[in-house]
């Protein structure tokens, strides 16, 4: 009895001694992103063609912004990034590219942005349309 008796004491110690340890809880960030648009239509785009888009943000919030990862919904569409803070009151560009090779017709392609000033979905649309064919030569004479 006296066994158990000790080894609960000493449990609880050890337990009061390990919350104890625990680090406190980090505060909420204050930067805030503020897209200009989340939104951009490619329109008509040439089979084979790059098409790119360059999304702009700013920091809205009192602290430094960090996109922490930008991921796009298929691999047709890359995303680039600055890896560095941006300061309060800042302001960069995310790049969206659309490779358009093989992938005819209507397009509707997601970007999620998450960041400590909220996370963000953009979105790029469009047409792949065949280049149109270049009319053939015709010699006239002899």
């Amino acid at each position: 009895m006296k066994k158990l008796l000790v080894s609960l004491m000493l449990a609880a110690a050890f337990g009061s001694a390990v919350a104890q340890d625990q680090p406190a809880a980090t505060p909420a960030s204050n930067a805030k992103v503020k897209f200009e648009n989340i939104t951009h239509n490619f329109g008509n785009v040439i089979e084979g063609q790059i098409a790119r888009y360059d999304f702009k943000f700013t920091n809205t919030g009192t602290d430094p912004l960090v996109l922490s990862n930008v991921q796009a919904s298929c691999g047709c569409t890359s995303p680039k990034w600055p890896r560095e803070a941006i300061v309060p009151g800042a302001s960069a560009v995310l790049t969206a590219e659309y490779n358009s090779s093989g992938r005819p017709g209507n397009f509707t392609k997601n970007i999620f942005v998450y960041s400590n000033g909220g996370d963000v979905t953009l979105t790029v649309t469009g047409i792949v349309v065949k280049e149109p064919e270049k009319p053939k030569s015709v010699i006239i004479g002899n």
